[in-house]
């Protein structure tokens, strides 16, 4: 198991254990990890043979929000520097000290949203010539998705007509199983809301989306841990041809286009 991903699994622990039952609706601290990776993402500084990222990164949270972290606050921001020094390790981003994470209190926030802020700081040694001054982001505001309206109940399809039953299926082949594809985006993940679960200990809770694009399929990476790998690269978004192949984790997925059975 990857350094990073038993890092973001204790933070998952933490929520999911005695804080997680009791605040359901609340900010999760492996959420909060996954944002600050995306916000250090986000405020790369490149210099000529390095690239910056922040080192100090403020998460404004709801009162009752940052209450639920109470008990355990300066070791919830322990594991969340140690996630951040391990993304930048990984990255080979340039820190200019390790990173520093605290929790503040914001009236304004609703349950569920956080704000992030990062600066970029020097230490107190003297830097390369080359660091970048010092400079302070911007607010970042991460508020829950609204939870999806109960669908109605799917009408009975037709049986499929002769003439029907030759035209191509776009379908994901994971772990020996097809899945046909619609018309709507499809989430691969560890999750049990997923539409294809995964049961991979390196696949993420909601991992990547496979959308419709066109007369095609997109597979997009939803910020996960380990990233979507062709060919032992890793890339951000993949448009599907007919018998391409993609790693989440450590599972493979197939694309393909056939006729109905």
């Amino acid at each position: 198991m990857s350094v990073l991903r038993s890092i973001e699994s204790k933070l998952e622990a933490l929520f999911e254990g005695v804080f997680g039952r009791a605040f359901r609706s609340n900010v999760q601290p492996v959420e909060l990890a996954r944002k600050l990776v995306k916000e250090m993402d986000e405020h790369r500084s490149v210099s000529v043979s390095r690239v910056y990222v922040p080192n100090e990164y403020s998460v404004y949270l709801a009162p009752s929000d940052r209450e639920q972290f109470a008990d355990y606050e300066p070791q919830l921001c322990e594991e969340l520097q140690d996630y951040l020094a391990e993304h930048a390790r990984r990255e080979r981003y340039v820190l200019l000290t390790t990173p520093q994470v605290k929790l503040e209190t914001d009236d304004e926030l609703a349950v569920g949203e956080f704000g992030i802020a990062t600066r970029l700081v020097r230490g107190p040694r003297s830097e390369p010539p080359t660091a970048p001054p010092e400079r302070a982001g911007v607010t970042t505001i991460y508020r829950p998705e609204p939870e999806a309206e109960a669908e109605p109940e799917p009408e009975p399809e037709a049986e499929a007509s002769a003439e029907d039953a030759w035209l191509p299926v776009a379908a994901l082949t994971v772990a020996g199983q097809r899945h046909e594809l619609g018309s709507h985006p499809i989430v691969l993940g560890r999750s049990k809301d997923s539409d294809i679960r995964i049961s991979d200990s390196n696949v993420s809770r909601r991992h990547a989306e496979v959308r419709p694009s066109g007369d095609g399929y997109t597979v997009v990476d939803l910020d996960s841990t380990n990233g979507i790998e062709v060919d032992g690269k890793r890339v951000k978004t993949l448009d599907l041809t007919d018998g391409a192949a993609f790693t989440l984790g450590s599972t493979e997925v197939v694309f393909s286009l056939g006729t109905r059975d």
